[in-house]
């Protein structure tokens, strides 16, 4: 088997940063092909923080209350980003809105727990969802990995993995159904985009087949 590329990722937290614990994790056993090379936290004080240090990332704090607005506050988390050179950005559990330079357009990567379009757009996080979803009555939800635009829950879906909403699931019992299903997906999106397999065609994404291998056939 050929060694696996791995790409250079900034990962952006607001919170726990159990979404991203799962990527270094998984970064490290080899299972997600991903080096991360720093973690942006919008708040300090997070528990987030602690645990990209148990893992020997190195961490910049910038505090969206320390900035008037977005655009502000979006130029100094990139100029953070940018410092260290990364093929993509990841957002795990990132609660801040964010204007998405050109250059970055196509290499921001979000989760939202849902199946999108469905229960997002601003405000809709966290338990939050889960609550609308119960109250619905809806059959099934899940996870959506998406690139980042300039909308709330919007850009291009990658993929979505659906579970089924049982019947007495609480928002909770619902939740947790759906991480499970978010540590799978999201290092999933992780590859395929470090495989160069996602062909992204106006609003909609296109994964692309394994190239086969051109060493070793015999005819």
């Amino acid at each position: 088997m050929p060694e696996q590329p791995r790409i250079r990722a900034v990962i952006l937290i607001s919170g726990s940063g159990t979404t991203m614990e799962n990527l270094l994790q998984r970064a490290d056993d080899g299972t997600c092909h991903m080096d991360c090379v720093g973690v942006v936290s919008s708040k300090s004080g997070v528990g987030g923080i602690a645990r990209a240090q148990k893992f020997g990332v190195p961490v910049q704090v910038v505090e969206r209350k320390d900035y008037l607005d977005a655009a502000a506050f979006s130029r100094q988390v990139f100029k953070m980003v940018s410092a260290v050179k990364p093929d993509v950005v990841i957002l795990a559990g990132f609660l801040s809105y964010l204007h998405v330079p050109e250059r970055y357009k196509g290499k921001i990567l979000n989760i939202h727990p849902s199946l999108l379009p469905k229960f997002g757009g601003k405000g809709m996080y966290g338990i939050k969802v889960h609550q609308k979803v119960v109250k619905s009555g809806e059959k099934e939800s899940g996870c959506t990995v998406h690139y980042v635009d300039e909308e709330y829950d919007h850009g291009p879906i990658i993929l979505q993995r659906k579970v089924p909403v049982q019947p007495g699931d609480t928002p909770e019992t619902l939740q947790e159904r759906v991480m499970e299903a978010e540590r799978e997906a999201y290092p999933e999106a992780v590859n395929l985009y470090a495989e160069k397999r996602l062909l992204q065609v106006a609003q909609s994404v296109r994964i692309l087949p394994v190239k086969p291998e051109k060493a070793g056939v015999s005819k």
